[in-house]
């Protein structure tokens, strides 16, 4: 019975390594994720930047069509000033070329701050395309690092996946069985029995139940946890005589 349960005891060390990779290498996709969207935060932000820029450029681009058209609007008026023959009539259009010049000197004036903010939002642009070249070199380095470390841990874990196989063919088919049904709802599946108390659930087990335990060597099931128990003495090795 020693040795069915030696067996047994280094099939579950195998499965506690893998269940413990496991459990460490789950940070890393979640850290990735989290990387990924860090990164396509700043990208996001560069791109809102940009169109900022390209806004405030056909804003540019229109002013300046309309400052061209009110100009080319005031020269006609000023060549037909001198056609008119009334008082009335030569008036009236001067006072629309006055205030065509004059509507043309705000737009003037709303050109230059434009092109100030154009400006600004230019260099603001370049300062968050040099920020964002840093974050992302760094960011890659880390998510290369991740990917890295996911990819030894899946390594490892499919190298003990191999190693289990093998100590698995080596246990005795019925607490095999019994065991792999266990595994599924918990693990460790199999815990020692220490001055008559399950390790796994810390609950006192039947004083009759623990001694068949030491004197058997064998295991049992804990009416509390339904684990597999043993008493921790079987798993000792036996005093040299």
């Amino acid at each position: 019975m020693r040795e069915k349960l030696k067996a047994l005891a280094e099939l579950q060390k195998v499965d506690l390594e893998v269940a413990s990779l496991r459990k460490a290498a789950d940070v890393h996709p979640r850290q990735l994720a989290e990387l990924e969207r860090e990164l396509g935060a700043a990208r996001s932000a560069i791109e809102a930047e940009r169109n900022r820029v390209a806004d405030i450029e056909r804003q540019k681009t229109t002013l300046e069509q309309n400052i061209t058209d009110e100009k080319d609007k005031v020269k006609k008026w000023e060549a037909r000033l001198a056609e008119q023959r009334s008082t009335r009539e030569y008036s009236a259009l001067a006072r629309e070329i006055d205030i065509a010049k004059k509507a043309n000197q705000t737009m003037s004036e709303e050109l230059v701050e434009l092109a100030k903010t154009l400006g600004a939002a230019r260099e603001a642009v370049k300062a968050k395309e040099a920020e964002f070249a840093t974050r992302q070199e760094q960011l890659s380095s880390r998510m290369a690092e991740l990917r890295g470390k996911q990819s030894q841990a899946e390594g490892q874990v499919k190298e003990l996946e191999g190693k289990r196989s093998s100590v698995a063919s080596g246990v005795d088919a019925t607490l095999l069985r019994r065991y792999e049904t266990i595994r599924k709802k918990k693990l460790p599946a199999m815990v020692g029995v220490v001055a008559g108390t399950c390790q796994g659930c810390n609950m006192n087990v039947p004083p009759q139940l623990y001694n068949n335990l030491r004197v058997s060597l064998g295991t049992d099931i804990c009416p509390s946890c339904n684990r597999i128990i043993y008493a921790v003495e079987a798993l000792e090795t036996p005093a040299a005589k």
